[in-house]
């Protein structure tokens, strides 16, 4: 039986937004809001004179990018610890290279 989705209500950038998640996504959504908010806040900063909606886009950006190479890092990792796991059974002579 799927989780039934509750209310949660979001604010970014000065803006808020009605939506549903599972209450076991609640606490990720709260910390990914607080990220974008937070990188906002360092882009009006950084380059002052800009409008909301241009710091809504680049933290779009850099989100994305973040988490386009976590993506990246995790297959990197994956394919290092086969190679590690290969080795060792190459080593410990159970195959043949």
């Amino acid at each position: 039986m799927p989780e039934q989705l509750i209310p949660a209500t979001i604010v970014i950038a000065d803006r808020s937004y009605r939506i549903k998640i599972q209450s076991k996504d609640e606490e990720v959504v709260r910390k990914t809001v607080k990220t974008i908010n937070d990188k906002i806040i360092e882009f009006k900063t950084q380059f002052a004179g800009k409008d909301m909606q241009d710091y809504v886009a680049m933290a779009l950006v850099w989100y994305a990018t973040e988490q386009n190479e976590t993506s990246t890092n995790e297959v990197e990792k994956e394919n290092i610890t086969n190679k590690l796991n290969l080795l060792e059974r190459m080593l410990d002579g159970h195959l043949q290279p």
